[in-house]
């Protein structure tokens, strides 16, 4: 019975209204980055496409094909990251690593929202999934710094 509570608690009703409710879906037109990540255990799969000026994330697409934590994960995510820096969505996924694992807080806002995954802290199985965008994220980050310094810029 406890097991049975425990999955009812980690799929919430919060956790299944985000999964149904994914801001930025769908691909963007001439992104600045796009990443792909998957997740050999559950074969989930996140791609992000985004749009940068002056450093900060200014538009996202993204295409989620995940269970309900790492729809929710995306979520969160995609909710949180416009106007996000390349060291916040960095931090941000520091920060989910360190709760996940169980040895660090929420992450800060405006990425709090992960609040809502705490319970699969104890899923080791489901980590990877719900790592997927905002690790996807801050490659592509990573990629625009790369390509500005490429370019003079």
């Amino acid at each position: 019975m406890s097991a049975e509570t425990d999955l009812i608690k980690l799929y919430s009703a919060r956790i299944l209204g985000l999964a149904a409710d994914i801001p930025h879906l769908g691909r963007l037109d001439h992104p600045d980055a796009t990443v792909t990540r998957r997740s050999p255990l559950c074969g989930s799969t996140v791609t992000v496409d985004i749009k940068v000026a002056d450093g900060k994330l200014v538009d996202l697409g993204q295409d989620v094909k995940a269970c309900a934590l790492g729809q929710a994960a995306a979520a969160v995510s995609g909710g949180a990251a416009i106007g996000a820096t390349l060291v916040q969505i960095q931090t941000a996924r520091d920060q989910l690593k360190a709760m996940l694992k169980g040895k660090g807080p929420v992450p800060d806002a405006p990425f709090d929202g992960f609040e809502v995954l705490t319970p699969a802290v104890d899923y080791k199985n489901r980590h990877a999934s719900i790592l997927l965008t905002i690790e996807a994220l801050a490659d592509a980050m990573a990629q625009t710094q790369t390509q500005d310094v490429a370019q003079g810029g």
